[in-house]
């Protein structure tokens, strides 16, 4: 096959990667390393219901990916030939990313959970340069905010709140 791998392959590499890594989690690692009491009322509430259920949709993918890659002919090759890579670029994202995980770290705390992932959620977009710049504002308002209306009233548990502003 070479160096150059086309988009088939890719396909086909994910998708086998995205089942392996669910059939791991699935047998191995959520039985043994997610303790789950067997008196949760609601299921929803279970320790293991949502690492199981994303577990369950990366398997999926996983086999969708693979059915694709197979049935899929007319896949065009669009991957770089690595040519025209610019690598310090490469490089300057990455090294940006790191920040902003170290900056997740150091906000938390100060900040909370819900005002963090909103402001890293937007710095993620304008790093990966976005061209859905307004629906990456309103997902990174809407998403951290709805998920803590669930958690925090609906399943009644607790998410870190910041020293300056407190959600209700």
């Amino acid at each position: 096959m070479g160096d150059v791998m086309n988009d088939k392959s890719i396909q086909m590499q994910l998708g086998i990667g995205a089942i392996v890594a669910a059939a791991f989690l699935l047998v191995i690692a959520i039985p043994f390393w997610v303790s789950s009491p067997s008196n949760v009322p609601n299921i929803v509430l279970s320790p293991v219901f949502w690492p199981n259920t994303l577990a369950v949709l990366t398997g999926i993918t996983g086999i969708g990916l693979v059915f694709n890659s197979r049935a899929n002919t007319e896949l065009e090759d669009s991957t770089d030939t690595g040519e025209d890579v610019n690598r310090a670029a490469a490089y300057r994202r990455m090294g940006i990313l790191s920040a902003i995980m170290l900056a997740t770290l150091y906000a938390m705390p100060r900040l909370g959970l819900v005002w963090t992932c909103m402001l890293v959620f937007i710095g993620i977009a304008f790093l990966v340069r976005t061209s859905h710049t307004k629906t990456a504002f309103i997902c990174a308002v809407l998403v951290p905010l709805v998920l803590y209306v669930f958690f925090a009233h609906v399943a009644g548990v607790a998410i870190p709140q910041g020293d300056f502003v407190r959600l209700p």
